[in-house]
């Protein structure tokens, strides 16, 4: 196997650094990406740029307007009535496993309060500071926590391209819904009904929490442009 050359690892840079700034909302949908810019900007020629906005593209964060050039793709309802119908199922498959351990593992539960604590008072913490980003990195990192106490190390994988996508949605909904204190308030639930180990319960309010999500995002999409 070859190792990976520098003009390689510096598209991967660029990529991530525009990809995180899109995500963000650092670089709002609609934002004109003009590539001579941004190579000027991060230090580096052309080509690495050039090889990130097809990745990026491939992601469907960055939209070809015919010959106008690239584009921060705009929050699309359709797109995101996909992205949350696959999350629904990846969280709904991460409580029922995380249940299952509940009841099957001894002690699980205690280490499962115990690991959870700090993640939701760091969240509401976080929530009260009035950065979306860092709230919704709290967000996500509970939801992640729940996959990896799933026991199942592909439901993260598998999450994980989903999450660049919905990190930009979920900013949204906390800039344009106020959604920040019912985010927080549902993950306690959500503790809650997994320790107790009820897998049905468990998938319920998983699903419930992520088309909470959903329609307040659509609502806020309907009303303003985001």
């Amino acid at each position: 196997m070859r190792s990976i050359n520098a003009p390689q690892r510096r598209t991967e840079q660029v990529y991530d650094t525009i990809r995180d700034s899109i995500c963000s909302g650092e670089l709002v949908p609609g934002t004109h990406l003009i590539q001579e810019e941004l190579a000027a900007t991060l230090g580096v020629s052309r080509q690495p740029v050039q090889q990130a906005m097809l990745l990026l593209k491939n992601d469907g964060l960055v939209i070809e307007l015919g010959g106008r050039g690239l584009y921060v793709a705009p929050l699309n309802a359709g797109a995101v009535v996909h992205h949350y119908q696959i999350r629904i199922v990846l969280d709904q498959l991460a409580a029922r496993l995380v249940c299952q351990r509940v009841t099957q593992t001894p002690d699980f539960g205690d280490e499962l309060r115990r690991r959870a604590e700090p993640i939701l008072a760091e969240g509401e913490a976080a929530r009260n500071q009035g950065g979306a980003a860092l709230a919704v990195a709290h967000d996500v990192n509970f939801h992640s926590f729940i996959y990896e106490m799933s026991g199942n190390p592909f439901i993260s994988s598998t999450a994980e391209p989903h999450w660049y996508y919905l990190r930009r949605v979920m900013i949204a909904v906390l800039l344009h819904a106020k959604r920040g204190e019912i985010v927080w308030r549902q993950h306690r639930e959500i503790l809650d009904v997994l320790l107790s180990g009820d897998g049905a319960a468990a998938e319920r309010i998983a699903a419930d929490h992520v088309l909470s999500a959903q329609g307040a995002l659509l609502e806020a999409m309907s009303v303003r442009e985001l």
